[in-house]
């Protein structure tokens, strides 16, 4: 088992319209965070993770995803899977929680037009 108090997590100013909020674990196979946006993410084009498969649950808010050139609504309690190399962009206001497997890092985690 692995614990994570809420004190040892780490706030990022990702954008102007998005923050993560990561608990370390140190665990190579699954990392979480959860995610407040407010507006679009990234700010132009998409992202994309090549490696990681993100599980996402919208806590609250509303917004869009759009994922090539397919958009989808979402909201509070609604849920998501976004495969790896999947392109893909945030709009809106909402918090969600994000589990990533394999764990989340930087380097695989590319912004494309």
């Amino acid at each position: 088992m692995k614990h994570t108090p809420e004190t040892e997590a780490k706030r990022y100013q990702v954008t102007e319209t998005c923050v993560a909020i990561e608990y370390p674990n140190g665990d190579k196979d699954i990392w979480g965070a959860t995610i407040e946006l407010n507006g679009r993410y990234p700010l132009t084009g998409y992202t994309v993770n090549e490696k990681c498969k993100e599980l996402v649950y919208f806590i609250s808010g509303q917004g869009k995803l759009v994922v090539g050139d397919q958009e989808i609504l979402v909201k509070k309690g609604d849920q998501v899977v976004i495969n790896p190399g999947e392109k893909f962009y945030w709009d809106g206001e909402l918090v969600m929680f994000m589990p990533c497997v394999p764990a989340w890092y930087a380097t695989q985690h590319k912004e494309v037009k």
